[in-house]
Formats: C-alpha cells, sequence, structure tokens
C-alpha cells in the first residue's frame, strides 16, 4: 500500500496518527532494534530512521549529540540500510529513511533508492535538499516507488508550498517552527494559521513535528494535521529512564 493511502486509511480510525523518530546505532544497534520493537507495539504508526551524519542541521542538541555518539561508535551507513531493513520485516509500519543529502551522494543516488526499494521502505526525509536541487533523487525515488517527503516552515511563502508539495508524496513535513529539532514550541494561534495554509497548499496528509512533547501538544494537533511527530522527546525519555519506558510514553501520549 502507498504510504500516502496508509495514512489515510489509518485516518479514518483515529484523529490523529504518531510518527517517532530515532538515530540508528545510538545508544547501539541492537537498542535502536529494541527501540523500535517498543515503539510499535506501544501503537506508533509511522517510524522515520535516522541515518546519522557529522553535521545534522536540522537537529537540535539531542539528536545531534546521538548522531555524534553514533558516529564515535563507528555504525555505517550499510549497517543502518540493513537494519532499517530487518525493521521492515519484522513490523508491520511504514518505515522512512531521514538524513542528510551528502550520504545519499556517497553512497550513490540510484542504489541508494534501489536499497530502500528493496528493504521495504516507504520513503525518505532528506532534510537539506530542496526539490529543485534534487532532479536525480526525485527520478530515482519515483523509479522505485518510493515517497520523497519535503518539509514546510512557517516562513515558507504560499507559491513554495505548493511547489514543494508538487514534488512531494506520502505526506508533506510541516515545521512546526524555525530552527532545529527539540525545543519549545508555541501551540498557539499562530501555529493554528500556519497549519491552515499548509492544509490549503496541498491535499496531502500532513505531519507535524519540531516540539511535540507533550500529551496536550498532539490534542491541540488534533482536527488541524493528520500525522504529529515525536523524536527528540522519545530520546530524552530514554536517556533518563530507559527504553522500556519510552513504551509507557508514547502509550501516555497515546490516550
Amino acid at each position: 500500500m502507498a504510504l500516502e493511502d496508509y495514512i489515510r486509511e489509518k485516518r479514518e480510525d483515529r484523529d490523529i496518527l504518531l510518527m517517532t523518530h530515532i538515530v540508528l546505532g545510538y545508544p547501539s544497534m541492537e537498542d535502536s532494534l529494541k527501540m523500535i520493537e517498543v515503539m510499535v507495539r506501544a501503537g506508533v504508526d509511522v517510524m522515520e530512521l535516522q541515518i546519522p551524519f557529522s553535521e545534522p542541521i536540522a537537529d537540535g542538541p539531542t539528536i545531534l549529540q546521538a548522531n555524534q555518539r553514533a558516529l564515535e561508535k563507528g555504525v555505517s551507513v550499510q549497517a543502518c540500510m540493513d537494519l532499517a531493513q530487518r525493521a521492515a520485516e519484522d513490523f508491520d509500519i511504514p518505515f522512512l529513511i531521514m538524513t542528510y543529502y551528502n550520504i545519499l551522494f556517497a553512497y550513490g543516488i540510484g542504489p541508494f533508492a534501489a536499497a530502500m526499494e528493496r528493504g521495504n521502505l516507504q520513503g525518505a526525509i532528506i532534510a537539506d535538499l530542496p526539490p529543485e536541487e534534487g532532479r536525480e533523487y526525485l527520478r530515482a525515488m519515483e523509479e522505485h516507488h518510493l515517497a520523497p517527503v519535503f518539509i514546510f516552515s512557517p516562513k515558507t511563502p504560499y507559491s513554495r508550498m505548493q511547489y514543494i508539495a508538487s514534488h512531494s508524496r506520502g505526506f508533506v513535513y510541516c515545521a512546526a517552527r524555525k530552527g532545529v529539532t527539540g525545543t519549545q514550541t508555541s501551540f498557539s494561534e499562530d501555529l493554528e494559521d500556519y497549519l491552515k495554509q499548509c492544509r490549503k497548499a496541498t491535499p496531502l496528509p500532513l505531519a507535524v513535528g519540531f516540539g511535540v512533547q507533550t500529551r496536550a501538544d498532539i490534542q491541540f494537533l488534533k482536527g488541524r494535521a493528520d500525522m504529529a511527530v515525536v523524536g527528540t522527546q522519545t530520546l530524552r525519555v530514554m536517556e533518563e529512564k530507559g527504553i522500556d519506558a519510552v513504551g509507557d510514553f508514547i502509550r501516555d501520549l497515546r490516550e
């Protein structure tokens, strides 16, 4: 099933879906697989699996540190792709790759897309790649039936939103504010107006991330977005209380 169709079908039964984010290889590859299992068992609908990169410019301190720790342990792109494939085989939810363009460039864009298709992955979020610079990437993603997910921000002009959305598949990722992941977001009238603009710009489902941390945040997004994205906060819970506590955290967000 195509990613967009999956999201729309799941939304028939739920007010809002939940997507989570982990950095592969942090704290270890074994722990990454356990985190995936715990999150899926707790009711996550979609997961993005980040391949570590040395300069993750969209990520705040918590995820930046996770990238650095994974790289210090020698985590390779191929090991990440292998783990992502295993996750897609073991668990019946869509998995996306999240990373930065240098990773694809070094691996080879065509081979990277082919590896994602072989691994039953659904698509990718390449945080630093705008559509006009991604022609080869877009061709490869289409050839291998994968969803390239692009990003809106609150400062994106409406005409630019329309252009970005025309190249996105599956859903559009709406960053809730400027800046990097993991810091506080104001769930307010300004955010509501921005999401109305996002909804007007595209018929694709909308996922909202950057600062989603609590059940109240997710309640605010119901009726305004199709999917809430929680990343940094799950890492904080894991670091403070352990992997099993992440499942409790996810279930609490779901209630």
